[in-house]
C-alpha cells in the first residue's frame, strides 16, 4: 500500500506555497465585473492577524470554531486562520436556516462562530458563544501581530464536516490533517496539478469535495483559486472564460446542463450540421481513446470557446453519479473529463478515472493508498465496498455508536455503496445499500442505475426512482419514477400543441420518455409507474436530491 512517508499538516502545505510563490495570485473573485485578488503573501498577513484575533477572543488549541458563509476569499482566509490558531474548523452550510446552523454549531461544541454578513440572524442564538462577522473590511482592519505558526501533529483534528444527510440526520465527520493532506497528495499525482493551474470554487466549500479537490489542492501547489460569484450557468461560463480557469470541478447536474446547452447549439444549426458534428465527435472519441491524441480540442474549439471551456485543462465530475454517456460525450468534444468517487468520511477522494486511461462506465480507479474489499458479494460479483487507508476518518464526532456501525477496529470503513472492482482496480458502482429495491422476481434493483438513464433527457429537470409496495402480502416492490419536468420543455410542448390541457400533455410526453428509458433497461429494472411532480424535490447544496423513504 502506498503511504505518505512524512505527511505535513495543512498549514505546512500553505507555508511552502507562501515561500515559493509569494507574489502569485492566490484568492480571486469577480465583483461587479472587477477582479479582486490576494497574493499568497497578502493572504498570509491577514491569516496571521485573524488567528491572533481568535486567540484574543479566547479560542484555545483544540477548540472548535464554526465557519458559516458563502464561498469567498474571506472564507478561505478564515479557514486557514482557525487552523493557524490551532483550533478545529467546523464548516457549516450557509444555506441552512439560522436555527439549524446554531444546532450544528452546538453539536460541534463550537467556542466561537465566524459567519458572513448575510447570516446576522445567527447572532444571539448561541448564548455565551461570540460571533465574528466574516467581511473583507473587517479582516483588513484587524491589527497585525507577529503570530508564529506552532508545530502541529498531523494526527490532530483539522476539521469536523457535517454530512448533508440525504437520507438521515447529519453526523460530524472528524478528519485530521493527515487524512486531508494524504488524500490531497495521493490524488494530486494523477491530475498533474501545478502552480500554473487556476481552480474554480463553484460548489460550497463546506463540502469535502470542494474543500479538498479545489481549495487544498490549490494550496498544496501554490495555484490560484477563482471564487464563483453566482451559481447561474451564464455567470459560470463568464467566470470560466474571464478567469481562464484550468481546473473545473462540478456535479453531474451542472455538467448535464452544460452538455445539453452545447448540443442544443449544434442542433439549432440544422440537421446537416448536427450529423456532421456528431460524426466528428464519434471519430474524435475513438481517436482519443485508442491513440491518446486529442483532436477534439482543435476540431471543437469554436464551440468550446463559446462555453468558456477551451482553456480548461481538466473537468472533474464528483459528488454524485454521472451517466457514462455524458462522460463519453464530453471526452468526444475534446475535454479531458474525469469522474471521481469518494465520501466525506474518506476526505473524500477514493477513486479517479485517469485522463489517459479512463473507463466510461467506471467511477474511477482506486487511488494509491486505498485498500478495498467487497462485503456480502452476490452472484454478479457485486458487494458493499469497504475501504481502508490514510484518508479514512477518525470517526463521527461525539457519536461512538454511529462510528462503530461503519468503522471497524481494524480501520475498515463500510461505505454503504454497492459495486464491483475489475482486475485493474477500477470501481463500478451500482447503487446504495439503503436504497435497494427488491423486485417481484427477487432481483436486487438499485434506483441509481435507472436514474442514470434520464441524464441525457433535458426534458426532465429532476428524477428520483424508488420502490413502492406493489404486493403487500408478498412484500414485493414495484419501481416508481418521480419526475419533475423542465420548464422550457413544458413551454415547448404547449406551443406545439395549443389547446391541449397542460397537465395531460406533460404526462403524455413524459410517458413516452419513460417508455424510451424502459426499452434500454433489463426486464426486472423497468419502471412500472411514474408520478409527475408539480414542485421540485428538495436538494442539498451539493445538488443531490434528498431521497425520501419508500412508500
Amino acid at each position: 500500500m502506498t503511504r505518505i512517508s512524512t505527511c505535513p499538516t495543512v498549514l505546512e502545505l500553505f507555508e511552502r506555497s507562501c515561500q515559493r510563490f509569494t507574489d502569485r495570485p492566490f484568492l480571486c473573485v469577480f465583483e461587479n465585473k472587477q477582479k479582486r485578488s490576494l497574493t499568497y503573501a497578502q493572504a498570509r498577513e491577514r491569516i496571521t492577524a485573524f488567528a491572533f484575533h481568535l486567540r484574543q477572543q479566547g479560542v484555545q488549541p483544540g477548540d472548535s470554531v464554526a465557519l458559516a458563509g458563502r464561498n469567498s476569499p474571506e472564507w478561505a482566509l478564515a479557514f486557514l486562520a482557525i487552523l493557524w490558531a490551532e483550533a478545529v474548523v467546523v464548516p457549516l452550510d450557509a444555506q441552512l436556516g439560522a436555527s439549524d446552523l446554531a444546532r450544528l454549531a452546538s453539536l460541534g461544541r463550537c467556542r466561537l462562530v465566524v459567519r458572513s454578513k448575510e447570516l446576522s440572524e445567527l447572532d444571539g442564538l448561541l448564548p455565551g458563544v461570540p460571533v465574528f462577522p466574516l467581511d473583507a473590511r473587517e479582516l483588513e482592519v484587524l491589527p497585525g501581530q507577529a503570530f508564529p505558526q506552532s508545530v502541529q501533529n498531523p494526527g490532530e483534528t483539522a476539521v469536523i464536516l457535517f454530512t448533508s444527510g440525504t437520507t438521515g440526520h447529519p453526523k460530524g465527520v472528524v478528519l485530521t490533517h493527515s487524512n486531508l493532506v494524504s488524500d490531497c497528495l495521493l490524488a494530486q499525482k494523477l491530475l498533474s496539478i501545478s502552480e500554473n493551474d487556476i481552480f474554480y470554487a463553484l460548489l460550497p466549500l463546506h463540502h469535502a469535495y470542494t474543500l479538498l479537490a479545489v481549495f487544498l489542492e490549490a494550496v498544496s501547489v501554490g495555484a490560484s483559486i477563482l471564487f464563483a460569484e453566482k451559481m447561474a450557468v451564464s455567470s459560470v461560463l463568464s467566470d470560466l472564460r474571464q478567469g481562464q480557469v484550468t481546473m473545473f470541478l462540478a456535479v453531474p447536474l451542472l455538467f448535464n446542463k452544460l452538455l445539453a446547452g452545447l448540443l442544443k447549439a449544434v442542433r439549432e444549426r440544422g440537421f446537416l450540421a448536427w450529423v456532421w458534428v456528431r460524426s466528428l465527435m464519434l471519430l474524435s472519441g475513438w481517436v482519443k481513446k485508442t491513440t491518446r491524441y486529442n483532436p477534439g480540442k482543435v476540431w471543437f474549439r469554436p464551440l468550446l470557446d463559446k462555453a468558456g471551456l477551451s482553456q480548461v485543462r481538466v473537468c472533474i465530475s464528483g459528488g454524485g453519479p454521472l451517466a457514462p454517456t455524458v462522460f463519453r460525450r464530453f471526452n468526444e468534444l475534446g475535454l479531458d473529463f474525469v469522474q471521481g468517487y469518494g465520501l466525506t468520511e474518506t476526505s473524500p477522494i477514493l477513486a479517479l478515472n485517469p485522463v489517459e486511461r479512463y473507463k466510461e462506465k467506471s467511477v474511477g480507479r482506486l487511488i494509491p493508498g486505498v485498500e478495498a474489499r467487497l462485503l456480502n458479494v452476490d452472484s454478479q460479483g457485486q458487494g458493499e465496498l469497504a475501504v481502508r487507508g490514510p484518508m479514512v476518518m477518525k470517526g463521527y464526532f461525539n457519536d461512538a455508536a454511529a462510528t462503530e456501525e461503519v468503522l471497524s477496529a481494524g480501520g475498515w470503513l463500510r461505505t454503504g455503496d454497492v459495486g464491483r472492482l475489475d482486475a485493474e482496480n477500477y470501481l463500478y458502482l451500482t447503487g446504495r445499500v439503503k436504497s435497494l429495491i427488491v423486485s417481484e422476481g427477487g432481483k436486487n434493483v438499485y434506483p441509481e442505475e435507472i436514474e442514470y438513464a434520464f441524464q441525457l433527457y433535458p426534458e426532465v429537470e429532476q428524477v428520483l426512482v424508488r420502490g413502492w409496495l406493489k404486493n403487500p402480502a408478498l412484500h414485493t416492490e414495484g419501481i416508481e419514477a418521480l419526475l419533475y419536468p423542465n420548464a422550457d420543455a413544458v413551454k415547448a410542448w404547449s406551443a406545439a400543441r395549443p389547446g391541449v390541457d397542460t397537465e395531460t400533455l406533460v404526462r403524455a410526453e413524459l410517458g413516452e420518455l419513460v417508455a424510451k428509458v424502459n426499452r434500454g433497461l433489463a426486464a426486472y429494472q423497468k419502471i412500472d409507474r411514474f408520478t409527475v411532480l408539480k414542485e421540485p424535490l428538495e436538494m442539498t447544496t451539493t445538488r443531490k436530491i434528498k431521497r425520501p423513504k419508500p412508500t
